[in-house]
């Protein structure tokens, strides 16, 4: 199992937003067009400071950051890079699916995965 966080993102130009989950993915740094993955070296398509996001816990609302969206030809699911996991303040307590908010003590657990297809 692997942790997974309801996410909302809001697109800052056309005002339209999403609620999926999205997969906490501490592997995966963006700050380049061309990612390290676990595969190997892929190019995306990159949009600056586009969105607005939020996570979802139920009992919380945490953000908004302002977030760059990677598309990406290969996922099908929507993911959190180690530095906006960060920003949100999610920290991985058991990557069974165990998770918090960096300033809280409740034990949250992982959501069902959302693919994009």
């Amino acid at each position: 199992m692997v942790v997974r966080v309801k996410l909302r993102v809001k697109c800052l130009r056309s005002g339209r937003e999403i609620l999926t989950s999205a997969l906490v993915n501490s592997g995966y740094e963006a700050d380049l067009i061309e990612l390290g993955t676990a595969g190997g070296p892929v190019r995306n398509y990159l949009i600056p400071r586009i969105a607005e996001v939020y996570v979802e816990a139920g009992d919380r609302r945490v953000g908004p950051v302002i977030s760059d969206i990677v598309i990406s030809h290969f996922e099908y699911e929507v993911l959190i890079s180690d530095k906006l996991g960060g920003e949100l303040g999610i920290v991985i307590l058991d990557l069974r699916g165990k998770w918090r908010f960096k300033d809280e003590d409740k034990v949250r657990e992982t959501v069902s995965p959302q693919y994009w297809y």
